[in-house]
């Protein structure tokens, strides 16, 4: 088996996320939790990708010197970038619905970047996925945002959930990825790291 490759080495998780922890059981990866508070800072001048990776790596940061051999700390950031800014998640319902106002009819990135920590070793990784909304009526914003409360979610919405159903048109790039872990990349990754 693929995993027996896996069997020397503890995996951890550094995310709250639900939907993280559902693709790693859902990939079959022995691991467990392990979180750590922190305020998600950036340089202002960072853009895309390196928002992203910045916060993956500060995450990881949190667990630095905790770390024993064979572990694999795992630590993850999405970013929804759109028109040279940073969509994150919405402070309330009116930020919501004027992050999907503006990501109407249009396409936007969704970044995710992974990072691998070892007790000697670090490699950061991310994924780009392009993504298209249709033109969404007030009253579909409206009614996703009262009923599903996105206010965990970069860019205030969940792909997997109604609005997404309903409203994305194309997406160019990895769907798990949108979802908050692009999990070919990070199979890739842990098997590279173990052979």
């Amino acid at each position: 088996m693929w995993n027996d490759k896996l069997k020397d080495f503890k995996i951890i998780l550094a995310s709250g996320s639900p939907r993280r922890k559902q693709f790693f059981a859902e990939m079959g990866l022995d691991f467990e939790i392990r979180l750590k508070p922190v305020d998600e800072i950036y340089p202002e001048s960072l853009k895309g990708s390196e928002i992203s990776d910045y916060l993956a790596k500060l995450k990881a940061f949190a667990f630095k010197g905790t770390l024993v051999t064979n572990e694999i700390l795992i630590t993850s950031d999405t970013v929804v970038w759109y028109k040279e800014k940073s969509l994150a998640k919405p402070a309330n319902v009116q930020e919501a619905v004027q992050m999907l106002q503006e990501l109407s009819n249009d396409w936007h990135d969704v970044i995710t970047s992974v990072t691998f920590t070892t007790n000697t070793d670090q490699t950061t990784v991310n994924h780009t996925t392009k993504v298209k909304f249709k033109t969404l009526s007030k009253e579909e914003i409206n009614y996703y945002v009262e009923k599903y409360k996105p206010f965990d979610k970069a860019g205030g919405y969940g792909i997997q959930e109604w609005i997404g159903l309903i409203g994305i048109e194309q997406i160019h790039g990895a769907y798990t990825n949108v979802v908050g872990l692009p999990t070919q990349l990070v199979y890739k990754t842990l098997m590279h790291m173990v052979n």
